[in-house]
Formats: C-alpha cells, sequence, structure tokens
C-alpha cells in the first residue's frame, strides 16, 4: 500500500477537528509512525503532510497563516453539490469543459457558503442538523426531493447559557402532555445564487423536502438583484409559504472568506466581523405548520439513519432539559 494511501487510512483518527486544537508536524509523525508499515523518513512524511493539506479531498487540512494540522471537515455531499454547481451555471454544467479547477473553486464556495450559514444560525440562537450520507455519492437522485441539505431547530422556550440553551422544565411538561414538541423544524435549502432558469425547481425541491417538517427555507448566498426574479419567488411564497433569504455574499466575497473549518471554528471576534459581512434580507417568510406531518416522517426516518440520529439528538436535548449543538460522532 503506498504512503499517501496509508495516511489517508491513518490520519482521521489523530487529526483534531478543529485548527483551534491543530497538532504540530514533528508530533503527528511520531503517531503516525506506530501504524505505518514502511519505513519512511521525517522528510517524506512532511512532504506528504503538505502536499495532501493542499487537496481538498484528503483528511488532513493545514492551519491558515499559523503552524499545525487538523482534521479536514467533510465535503460537501455529492448530489447537493451537483445541484449548487448548475445553480452557478444557470443549470448548464457543460460550462465548466471539464475544468477541474474551475470545479474546485466553485465547490469552495459551496463549503463557504454552507459553513457561513451554520455559523450564521447558531450565533443566532438556531440549532443546525447537516444532511451528508443521504446525498452521498452513491445515494439515489430523488433522496434530493426527500432530505434538505440541512434542518434548522428553533426551541420554543429557554434561557440562553454557555454553548445552547436551558430548556424551561414546565413547558416541556406541558408539550409533552399535550403531545407536542417543543420546538420547530426548518428543511434548509443552501444554493449559491438564484436564477431564472432554476429557481421553481429550488423551490419545489424544498417544499417537497419539508414535507415532514415544520416548514421550509431557501438560504442564497447571492443577493437577488433581479426585481423580476424576486417578485417571481414572493408570489410562489405567498401561495405555498417557502421562506428565502439572501445573505448578500458575492463571488468575490465569498473568495475572500477563510477556510470552511476556520468559519466553523472562529472565535467570537472573528465570528462577529463574519456576520458583520453579511447583508442579510429576508425575501419571503417562511408559513410554519402547527404540526409535523407524522406519516411523512415516519417514511422518512424508517429509511434513514440521518433522520434517526436527528431525532435521537432533540430527544437527549430534551431528556437532558438543555438544547445544545449536534457534535458529530
Amino acid at each position: 500500500m503506498s504512503l499517501r494511501k496509508q495516511l489517508s487510512d491513518i490520519l482521521p483518527e489523530f487529526l483534531p477537528p478543529s485548527p483551534r486544537e491543530a497538532i504540530k508536524g514533528t508530533e503527528l509523525i511520531r503517531l503516525v509512525r506506530m501504524r505505518l508499515e514502511g519505513d519512511y523518513s521525517d522528510a517524506s512524511l512532511r512532504y506528504h503532510f503538505s502536499i495532501m493539506s493542499c487537496d481538498p479531498g484528503s483528511p488532513i487540512a493545514k492551519v491558515e497563516k499559523g503552524q499545525g494540522y487538523y482534521r479536514r471537515a467533510a465535503a460537501v455531499p455529492m448530489l447537493a453539490g451537483a445541484q449548487d454547481l448548475l445553480s452557478m451555471t444557470q443549470g448548464r454544467l457543460e460550462d465548466f469543459d471539464g475544468n477541474q479547477g474551475a470545479v474546485d473553486i466553485a465547490l469552495m464556495r459551496v463549503r463557504k457558503f454552507r459553513a457561513a450559514a451554520t455559523r450564521y444560525c447558531e450565533v443566532s440562537g438556531r440549532f443546525p442538523y447537516a444532511f451528508r450520507d443521504v446525498l452521498g455519492k452513491n445515494s439515489p437522485i430523488g433522496n434530493l426531493w426527500k432530505y434538505p441539505d440541512m434542518v434548522v431547530v428553533d426551541w420554543e422556550s429557554g434561557e440562553p447559557s454557555d454553548n445552547g440553551i436551558t430548556l424551561n422544565h414546565d413547558t416541556l411538561a406541558l408539550k409533552r402532555r399535550l403531545g407536542l414538541p417543543p420546538y420547530r423544524i426548518s428543511a434548509i435549502t443552501l444554493r449559491i445564487f438564484p436564477n431564472h432558469e432554476l429557481f421553481r425547481e429550488e423551490y419545489f425541491q424544498t417544499l417537497s423536502v419539508s414535507s415532514w417538517t415544520h416548514g421550509g427555507e431557501i438560504f442564497y448566498a447571492g443577493p437577488i438583484e433581479d426585481e423580476a426574479l424576486a417578485d417571481s419567488i414572493r408570489h410562489l411564497s405567498n401561495k405555498y409559504g417557502i421562506g428565502v433569504t439572501t445573505f448578500g455574499l458575492t463571488l468575490d466575497m465569498l473568495d475572500d472568506l477563510p477556510g470552511p473549518e476556520h468559519l466553523l471554528t472562529a472565535q467570537p471576534r472573528e465570528t462577529e466581523a463574519l456576520i458583520d459581512r453579511l447583508d442579510i434580507r429576508r425575501i419571503a417568510s417562511p408559513s410554519v405548520r402547527d404540526h409535523i406531518d407524522w406519516t411523512a416522517l415516519e417514511a422518512v426516518r424508517g429509511e434513514n439513519a440521518e433522520v434517526r440520529d436527528l431525532f435521537s439528538w432533540l430527544n437527549r436535548c430534551i431528556d437532558n432539559e438543555r438544547a445544545e449543538l449536534f457534535v458529530e460522532p
């Protein structure tokens, strides 16, 4: 087995998930040597760390403007990534014409926006949960109409505390007696730019994936500068109730943002600077249902582990009377 293949298998075990906890190259070499087959020099290992950290498909990433390595965040799910590329090219993937460099740049913009939207939800007191496996490379294309890019959970009562919300005991007890959940779940579709060619497909796709939640929203990275397009979106929303929000991020602004891992783990001052860059505009407000369609929920929960994990997390929050951000196992 080649050194690179061995490192790809071994490194996730030793790399910390956050750049704030980055491990120095010397210590990483010491750890991986315990698992490597073959005798490789320190220089060879350092070279591979450096080369692999530049590859968005590898598990290792290097700290920006600093030293040390950490575990790269999960890649954009294949099906969702293809949808984003379609949006960026207004429905013509051939615009990339086999240019892998252009694809990598486009997907990096997608990853940055997903990270920025996730952080925005977190600092706004909302709790995001991303879907990945169900939108993976080998998933059926129909999953795009059954599962959102992520859901956002809004808890209906509680007091903010460090890294979470302390839920109100009396409200939880009342909701249990009434058979009602103490939260609202919104299905979120994440796209870079709206356009006349695809916005209806994106809209009704969001309507479809929100069938088992309390409502749905589309988050667009870029602004909607075409008033005719904005009016068309509002017309649909008035009829079907899907919300639409833009973040005011142009392509140049996305390129200027730090890497997605850095955005997801930014310090409070850095997060504040990120939020200041955003120009959040609500194009259409979502209609929120009082109840979940349990038949639709049971259909997706029975066939997908990620949906089951979502509700296991929510149940843990209720049992602990404390809402906390989801942490991937």
